[in-house]
């Protein structure tokens, strides 16, 4: 895996995925960015939940779940310190779908936190408190 970040102006960046895919990494005005793209940590909150639901949804879908929508809300703490890492984040999957069974979806998001989700194991083994709650919404 390969990634490269080009300064472009300001704290402003360009960061290419080794897919060559792009995307704009900036700061706070009050930082001297001028809000142009996300930030840094924002990044690293996004690459977690999208890597933990895209585990939840492939699990579900082996699983013969009739799954129609996922989305993980995220929050997050940082020390308050330099440097300001995660102290603790919380992942709360809402899964809708037909007929879903509730047991399958918590093992769904059992096995993405403790098994499968990369960026999560890798945050949790640095000693950031990761947690995970979910909600299941029948769909007619």
């Amino acid at each position: 895996m390969q990634a490269k970040i080009k300064w472009t102006d300001g704290v402003q960046f360009v960061a290419e995925s080794g897919s060559g895919h792009s995307i704009v990494v900036d700061g706070p005005p009050d930082k001297g960015g001028r809000n142009t793209g996300a930030r840094p940590m924002e990044l690293l909150l996004m690459g977690l939940g999208a890597c933990s639901s895209f585990d939840v949804v492939n699990i579900l879908q082996k699983a013969r779940q009739q799954i129609s929508d996922c989305h993980a809300e995220i929050t997050a703490e940082r020390v308050d310190e330099v440097p300001a890492v995660f102290s603790k984040i919380h992942l709360h999957f809402v899964v809708s779908g037909k007929e879903l069974k509730e047991k399958q979806v918590a093992k769904a998001v059992s096995l993405s936190a403790d098994k499968y989700c990369s960026a999560s194991i890798m945050l949790g083994k640095a000693g950031v408190e990761i947690t995970h709650s979910y909600e299941v919404v029948e769909q007619s």
